[in-house]
């Protein structure tokens, strides 16, 4: 691995940690020897991630008939996996707040992040028979390298930006940050989900969601968050117009099965959820 990478996530690392609680879940998941109390006990243990978990299960995002009142029943109605990507999402939002930059707001990062998480559920309901959630995350987290690059890199991170606007032929930040850093958000975002031991699929969708194409585990859920981003540029915009998004790789709408039709009702589907997502992720 880029060494330059490991110097900035050491740096980084200093700054922002996921909670104790969430660290542990994630170990028992993956632990196939845990049973759905002991993950349950974890989460209990940290008062303010379990409110946050319950307020998205009985959210209507979730739109389910019962009450969620316990961690208990979120384990057994959602399921483990599930449960660890909800927490993820209200862990995640609270972790980055504690990066400022001068470079970006951070409100319209997290709104642009939200709306690629709520388009890659929509999307995912149409194309996955599971792991909806698990992609919701990855559209929450997808330019999480972003804050890296912006906290550690402002100075070559403001060139980035600049060549992007002042390029004729519409330079992609991603390209912009090759050239000038040597590397882009979406490897060093990977990254830092993989020192954070956050589930493979995640860091595959984080590293490839600008070029589905080089992926080769996870594709149809890599592919959902690259369409998804672009969807998501499209709502921020109030556009359907996709000349006005990242392009849209055609091995993306192939991976998925999906075609241009389904950008409307996406669109529709996520303005009705945006104002719910905001407030529970971030609590604005």
């Amino acid at each position: 691995m880029n060494e330059k990478i490991q110097d900035l996530l050491s740096n980084v690392e200093q700054l922002i940690s996921l909670p104790a609680a969430y660290v542990r879940l994630n170990e028992l998941v993956d632990d196939p020897g845990s049973s759905t109390d002991d993950i349950a006990h974890v989460i209990t243990q940290d008062v303010a991630l379990t409110a946050r978990l319950l307020r998205v299960a009985n959210s209507p995002l979730y739109g389910l008939s019962t009450q969620i009142d316990t961690v208990s029943r979120a384990v057994t109605v959602l399921g483990t996996q599930q449960v660890r990507s909800l927490a993820l999402a209200t862990s995640a939002c609270k972790s980055f707040e504690g990066i400022p930059n001068e470079l970006m707001s951070m409100e319209n990062f997290w709104e642009h992040s939200i709306l690629c998480a709520l388009c890659a559920r929509t999307l995912a309901s149409e194309c996955l028979k599971h792991q909806r959630e698990a992609v919701f995350v990855a559209g929450l987290l997808h330019d999480i390298g972003q804050l890296v690059l912006y906290r550690t890199l402002p100075d070559l991170s403001r060139q980035t930006l600049e060549a992007c606007l002042d390029s004729p032929d519409e330079l992609e930040s991603q390209e912009a940050e090759r050239e000038i850093i040597g590397f882009d958000h979406a490897e060093i975002g990977s990254e830092l989900a993989r020192n954070w031991s956050l589930p493979a699929s995640l860091q595959v969708c984080i590293a490839y969601h600008h070029d589905p194409a080089q992926a080769t585990q996870n594709r149809v859920e890599t592919a959902i968050v690259h369409i998804a981003n672009s969807i998501a540029a499209l709502v921020e915009l109030n556009t359907y117009e996709l000349d006005n998004a990242p392009r849209i790789h055609d091995i993306a709408w192939e991976l998925t099965g999906l075609d241009q039709d389904i950008i409307v009702p996406t669109i529709t589907s996520v303005q009705t959820q945006i104002g719910d997502a905001r407030a529970l992720l971030t609590g604005s």
